[in-house]
């Protein structure tokens, strides 16, 4: 399997290369040359592992197959307790995919457990002997998974940048406690999309590559723009439609809707790569919060980007410049030169405007909403009262959405991905199930536990012992020199 840019088709790499080089070296996104079909029915009753092992072998071709294996087998076991994929019954319609049972508490988990080992082993494969220094600017979640993912790899070192004052204090201080001898944690001022700026603008900075090769050293991205963070995630959307039909609510090839809270844009984009590979899915609903770019997007063709920016309950949804957003519009269009072109505009002017024929094409599968934040809150206090369910606000965010398009009323089940622990963020949950909220956010976990009568995540509940390690506050103009520090 070739892989080519968003912004230029006539460049070829294997998976191998897509994955240690992270971003095209014209800041395009690497896109596979063709989908792969799988019969996902012969897969029926078999373990994630497994099901995940004959998903990425079709993608990642140039693997031995041995390696994968193994590595699926390691990965989806007792790193997540028993519980990958696991599949929550809010009513006969309704489901919630649990994706936060992972060693940091929330979905990136699935994909950066895995891919340090891809990418050590495409390092091998290669026969790489620079170091590897990776660059990650986060919302709130995928900072922690990639710095538990990452930590005293050999060779590698990893930064992560994350909005200064933008995430949950639980969020940061799973970053700022990391202890790993390779990793380094900085808070940004601004936003997640300046972080993510600065971090692109790294990538795409010939000078800066010169002078970290001349110390033997070359940028890779732990971000879902890197190909071997988004192929992990198709995984779970087969092991949820098969489980449904495992449990008779659905006959194998009847559609299935997933409903996913979105920021960048890569988890439902995973949703939309197995459909291509042939798994019966129906809409993909995506979920925004007041942040709602995509949402409009989706709904006019018209990204724009310039709005104001909000800080919610749900921060790693805080996001106004979708990265892999670029991957759908280059498959919709077919044409690497109109999305160069929107790109362009985009960076130029903070929006740009799709043809009605890429926005037909696009809407065949996708649908959006948003929910304010009164409505997040709201949609917590609901789903407790209703399901017995406990949601963080980022889950809220998609049992609102779906729940407003009406999903499951044709007696068509939809699949909502709850993405976060709601221990990740008590303070919030608490408040909108209209409890007492404590001023410590340690207090507010504690609580929470006593109203559930559930446990919080052992990773969670023990941040409080840790020492924080890293307090630096920086400029994300200045990443790149960062970068040539590590």
């Amino acid at each position: 399997m070739n892989y080519s840019s968003t912004r230029n088709s006539s460049l070829k790499v294997s998976s191998a290369e897509a994955i240690l080089t992270g971003l095209a070296p014209d800041g395009g996104l690497f896109v596979p040359a063709s989908f792969p079909k799988l019969d996902f029915e012969a897969l029926a009753g078999k373990p994630y592992s497994e099901i995940a092992f004959n998903i990425l072998r079709l993608f990642l071709t140039d693997y031995d197959e041995g390696f994968l294996r193994n590595a699926v087998t390691e990965v989806y076991g007792e790193r997540f307790d028993g519980k990958a994929g696991h599949l929550e019954a809010l009513s006969d319609d309704l489901y919630a995919l649990e994706l936060w049972h992972g060693p940091t508490c929330a979905f990136k988990d699935y994909a950066l457990q895995l891919m340090p080992l891809l990418l050590v082993e495409a390092r091998r494969m290669l026969g790489e002997q620079d170091e590897t220094i990776i660059l990650v600017a986060t919302s709130g979640d995928t900072g922690s998974a990639a710095l538990a993912g990452y930590s005293n790899v050999n060779s590698v070192k990893i930064a992560v940048f994350y909005p200064n004052n933008g995430t949950s204090l639980l969020q940061q201080l799973q970053m700022t406690t990391q202890t790993g001898k390779n990793v380094a944690v900085y808070g940004v001022t601004g936003n997640f999309d300046d972080a993510q700026r600065g971090v692109k603008r790294a990538f795409t900075d010939p000078a800066l590559a010169e002078k970290l090769a001349a110390r033997g050293a070359k940028l890779s991205s732990a971000n879902s723009i890197n190909w071997g963070r988004l192929v992990p995630q198709i995984v779970y959307y087969a092991t949820s439609y098969l489980a449904l039909c495992q449990k008779g609510r659905i006959k194998y090839g009847q559609p299935l809707d997933f409903c996913v809270p979105t920021g960048n844009f890569g988890d439902i984009m995973a949703g939309w790569y197995a459909k291509q590979m042939g798994l019966p899915v129906g809409k993909l609903i995506c979920a925004s919060n007041k942040n709602n770019v995509l949402a409009e997007f989706l709904e006019t063709g018209q990204y724009n980007a310039n709005r104001e920016f909000y800080k919610t309950s749900s921060p790693s949804m805080d996001i106004l410049v979708s990265s892999n957003l670029e991957r759908l519009l280059c498959h919709a269009s077919g044409s690497t030169e109109k999305v160069t072109g929107w790109m362009a505009e985009l960076a130029r002017d903070g929006s740009y405007q799709v043809d009605a024929t890429v926005l037909e094409a696009i809407q065949a599968t996708f649908e959006a909403g948003w929910c304010s934040e009164e409505a997040v809150f709201d949609e917590i206090r609901q789903a407790k009262q209703s399901y017995g369910y406990l949601s963080d606000p980022h889950t809220a965010v998609a049992l609102r959405v779906a729940a407003e398009k009406g999903k499951g009323a044709d007696g068509r089940p939809v699949v909502v991905l709850s993405t976060a622990s709601p221990y990740k963020f008590s303070c919030q949950v608490l408040e909108a199930l209209k409890q007492p909220v404590p001023d410590d956010e340690f207090d507010a976990l504690r609580a929470l536990e006593a109203f559930s009568g559930v446990k919080a995540p052992e990773s969670l509940s023990k941040l409080v012992d840790k020492p924080v390690r890293f307090t630096e506050v920086i400029d994300p103009a200045s990443i790149s020199e960062i970068s040539l520090k590590m």
